[in-house]
């Protein structure tokens, strides 16, 4: 989620810390409490004395030490991180240490993961005005940051573990209504580039991970349907999600802020966070209101293959409106490059690398049931049969890796010539296009929408995924 890769590092943001010591100052000034019970008047001058850490003068921020000290409790942890994340005061950081370690026998020092590693796997100990504090603190960064934390506001995951991802709302822009080009404009391209493509009613289309990489979503109508792509650089994932659901067109953005290494998206009506990974709200008033958005099928293949299925595709346009290196390979060179993380998630399975890539299905009538199939499995398996509860399918992978998976019902597939062609155990042949698979005597079988993710990312997301390698 970075704006820039390759510049500053987001755990130390800069001129965003210079912002939080000017505002928060004013909004320390500008603050008072009212008569409240004191029950209330203590979490209040709690929260205020942690954001007095970051902006209060030398003798401020020593009696916000005392008293934090002295009130300390385990629903303080998330609080005292996120101005450890903020502060650039090596005074603030080593007093928070201290605090910490003594309160709670831990020595993990300045090792910001292990702390929050700890935290998330112990139960979630929520202070009252922690979506409070939360508010105060991200929207001097961003005003439209308060929307999401509001006290009041339904939450389905555990606030501490949003965390600021270094960027302001859409701060790392969509790509809305982009420009897109016949595959014959697109000089650009190169045969082995990664693409992602799709097919809607018909409507082909090429988002290129080169351009993609900087804008993390598209936003867009393809086929007559409004849908939004969209990509996780950190967790390795490409989702396309019809965005209307029964009626309303929810008009998605990159909230600036993380779930598990995941981005959240926020809808601009109601500035709710919605999980990327479920196509779901998850904080704020369309929480828990029973939406869940549709997904589409995406496959990640190369250029030339893409095109070579597709001739008529459009491809996007290297015109975007901002000014970025496009390059193959240049957004987040180095993080693709090796198996460290940007941002730490609650535990990692070991059987696979963080980042090797796995195909995923999460099916919306079995959501509690989700798979993932190594994708060096799949390579050399390019038939691979499998069953999610009642579901059966089978996931065809050709020659460029690409991965496809259909609904299999009753058929066994025996061999598959790494472009169309399928054939069943019967003899029958099945001819695979974007939609389905369509046999010779007429039936049909539908695609399933799955798609890639690094390893850790999709198991934090789903930590009760069966692994197939």
């Amino acid at each position: 989620m970075r704006e820039s890769p390759g510049h500053r590092s987001r755990r130390h943001p800069g001129p965003a810390a210079r912002i939080l010591v000017v505002a928060l100052g004013i909004f320390l000034m500008l603050v008072a409490i009212a008569v409240q019970p004191r029950a209330e008047i203590t979490d209040r001058a709690v929260t205020r004395a942690f954001l007095t850490l970051i902006a209060g003068e030398a003798d401020d921020r020593a009696h916000a030490r005392v008293l934090i000290e002295a009130q300390w409790e385990p629903s303080f942890m998330p609080m005292a991180l996120e101005v450890m994340r903020l502060t650039r005061s090596a005074e603030v950081s080593g007093a928070l240490v201290g605090i910490m370690q003594r309160k709670t026998g831990a020595g993990h020092g300045h090792d910001m993961d292990a702390w929050q590693r700890e935290m998330w796997n112990a139960p979630e100990a929520r202070h009252p005005r922690y979506a409070a504090f939360k508010s105060a603190l991200y929207s001097i960064i961003d005003p439209r940051f308060s929307a999401y934390f509001d006290t009041d506001r339904t939450t389905l995951i555990r606030l501490d573990e949003i965390v600021w991802g270094g960027v302001r709302q859409d701060g790392i822009p969509p790509l809305r209504s982009p420009a897109m080009l016949s595959a014959e404009s697109a000089g650009y391209l190169e045969d082995g580039d990664i693409v992602f493509g799709l097919s809607v009613n018909g409507d082909a289309r090429a988002y290129p991970k080169r351009i993609l990489a900087w804008h993390e979503m598209f936003v867009d109508t393809v086929g007559g349907v409004p849908v939004a792509g969209v990509y996780c650089t950190l967790c390795g994932t490409v989702i396309l999600y019809h965005t209307e659901h029964e009626g309303v067109n929810h008009a998605l953005g990159t909230s600036g802020f993380l779930y598990r290494s995941n981005k959240l998206m926020y809808d601009q009506a109601t500035q709710s966070l919605w999980s990327t990974m479920r196509g779901a709200p998850v904080v704020g008033p369309l929480a828990g209101q029973g939406i869940v958005l549709e997904r589409g099928s995406v496959v990640t293949t190369t250029w030339s293959e893409w095109r070579r299925r597709h001739p008529e595709t459009l491809v996007l346009s290297l015109d975007t409106g901002h000014l970025r290196d496009y390059a193959e390979g240049a957004a987040y060179r180095d993080y693709f490059a090796t198996d460290e993380l940007m941002f730490p998630v609650p535990a990692l399975d070991t059987r696979l690398k963080n980042k090797d890539e796995v195909f995923t299905v999460l099916l919306d009538r079995h959501p509690e049931a989700p798979l993932a199939i190594s994708a060096e499995f799949l390579a050399a398996t390019p038939v691979h049969h499998d069953a999610i509860e009642d579901t059966s399918l089978v996931v065809l992978t050709d020659p460029s890796g690409a991965n496809r998976a259909f609904a299999s019902e009753d058929a066994t597939f025996v061999r598959y010539d790494g472009d169309r062609s399928v054939e069943d155990s019967s003899g029958m042949i099945w001819t695979m296009d974007e939609h389905g698979l369509a046999a010779e005597d007429g039936r049909m079988l539908p695609r399933i929408p799955a798609q890639r993710a690094f390893w850790f990312g999709w198991h934090a997301a789903f930590p009760n995924t069966r692994l197939v390698q």
